[in-house]
């Protein structure tokens, strides 16, 4: 099986999407919920349907990009969410894009892709994020599939790709997720060195 662009975007005109809970994350939801700085450049990568992206606007966060490889979710996502910026609706690929940015949201997209493009990920991700900048959301703490997305993994193995670009500050079960997911997400907060 092709994991590319069309592969992801015939899921979603499928709506073969059951990661898709259909609105933000407890734990990402309390994250936002303390940030006190609008004007944080944030990355949301993979964004699917960008929940994520839509709370931070309507809580008035300024300068939100949202990135995803399937024009049709970004096409969803540009006719629900009335008032985003259009330029920081991004229809591209992850690993070709450029910019500086604060934090990068991490909502399980890191599962998402192939597990040997991992390494390569947690480079482009320093590469994205400014000196200090962080990397904080969910990842599936949980084996999951080997042959399609999403893939699984536990804090051992992420913390063997991350470790040499990022100080991890919390990599950890999320003490909040929703009913469907408790004991199957980390949450992540980690620094770029």
């Amino acid at each position: 099986m092709s994991i590319n662009k069309n592969f992801w975007d015939s899921q979603y005109k499928e709506g073969n999407t059951g990661w898709d809970v259909g609105s933000i994350t407890t734990p990402l939801k309390a994250y936002f919920e303390q940030l006190t700085d609008k004007s944080l450049a944030i990355l949301i990568p993979g964004a699917g349907n960008a929940y994520e992206a839509e709370y931070l606007n309507n809580l008035g966060f300024t300068n939100v990009t949202v990135v995803d490889i399937s024009p049709t979710v970004i096409d969803q996502f540009t006719a629900r969410a009335i008032g985003f910026p259009k330029n920081n609706i991004l229809n591209t690929d992850f690993f070709t894009l450029n910019g500086q940015f604060d934090i990068i949201i991490e909502q399980t997209f890191f599962c998402a892709i192939t597990p040997v493009l991992r390494p390569k990920y947690v480079k482009q991700a320093s590469n994205l994020l400014k000196q200090g900048g962080k990397i904080v959301g969910l990842m599936f703490n949980a084996p999951l599939n080997q042959e399609h997305p999403p893939y699984g993994g536990d804090c051992k193995e992420y913390r063997s790709y991350f470790n040499s670009f990022f100080d991890i500050e919390i990599m950890d079960s999320a003490f909040n997720s929703i009913e469907s997911r408790v004991g199957k997400e980390v949450f992540v907060k980690m620094i770029k060195k």
